[in-house]
């Protein structure tokens, strides 16, 4: 276990591997623990990090800190005490509007993004995150079952009271599609087509003719991606996060073509 002191609180994280860095953000349910997988899969060519955001896992629960902008603070001092340079961003959900949000805000820094299920509206997102006050609900709440594995349902019983809703409602405040749009830096979107935590419909609406903003959809996974279908989820991230990778040669691999939308 690593930690690291940002903004007076106690941040806990994983890294290992050699290379170019990338970042992993968890997302709602569960802790940086679920990034494992891909994170052993990209290790042997990049230096992976995860971290526990404000009231998740092992990091400080204190409830001044569940809002974007504090999340937001703490990824930015994160990556400057570890001095990680200009990392590839991997978020989920909470996380990945954490990397648009943190882009936007220091977009020297950042050339790609992989945001995977992310809401573009807060109509998006299932108001049963909401109910989430207290571990005690977990399994009332998520009787429509987006946990994948015990594992990840114990890392969610962690999370501290309000940290769910009271972010929930930080993000929501956000114009997720403005922020998007305000971009120049290459952005992946991922979406699982059976998410039942996220809605991926509103993807949609985003005009194809972005050039920095390419979106597949994986039709054999829900809310995790990462885990519901790993192979192919690693695979991808490991093609874009190569220095030499655009969202253009991404659309060259036939494996990837028909998922493009």
């Amino acid at each position: 276990m690593s930690a690291v002191v940002v903004n007076a609180g106690l941040v806990h994280y994983e890294s290992f591997g050699r290379g170019s860095p990338i970042l992993f953000i968890h997302g709602w349910l569960g802790s940086w623990r679920y990034w494992m997988p891909t994170m052993e899969s990209l290790a042997v060519e990049h230096r992976v990090y995860a971290l526990d955001l404000w009231g998740f896992g092992d990091s400080d629960k204190s409830e001044k800190r569940f809002t974007m902008d504090q999340y937001v603070s703490q990824v930015a001092n994160f990556i400057e005490q570890l001095g990680i340079a200009e990392p590839v961003l991997v978020g989920h959900a909470l996380g990945a509007g954490v990397a648009i949000e943190y882009a936007a805000r220091h977009a020297p820094d950042i050339q790609k993004i992989v945001a995977v299920s992310l809401p573009l509206t807060h109509d998006s997102i299932d108001r049963r995150l909401l109910n989430f006050s207290n571990t005690s609900v977990l399994a009332r709440v998520f009787r429509w079952k987006p946990i994948p594995t015990k594992e990840v349902e114990i890392e969610a019983a962690r999370t501290a009271e309000n940290a769910i809703p009271l972010s929930v409602k930080s993000f929501a405040r956000l114009n997720i599609i403005e922020r998007l749009l305000s971009l120049s830096c290459s952005i992946l979107l991922v979406y699982g087509e059976k998410d039942d935590v996220v809605d991926p419909t509103p993807i949609r609406e985003l005009n194809n003719d972005l050039p920095n903003i390419r979106y597949i959809r994986l039709p054999g996974a829900r809310h995790f991606p990462m885990l519901d279908e790993s192979g192919k989820f690693n695979r991808l991230i490991r093609d874009f996060a190569d220095r030499n990778a655009t969202l253009e040669s991404l659309e060259l691999k036939e494996e990837w073509r028909r998922r493009i939308r």
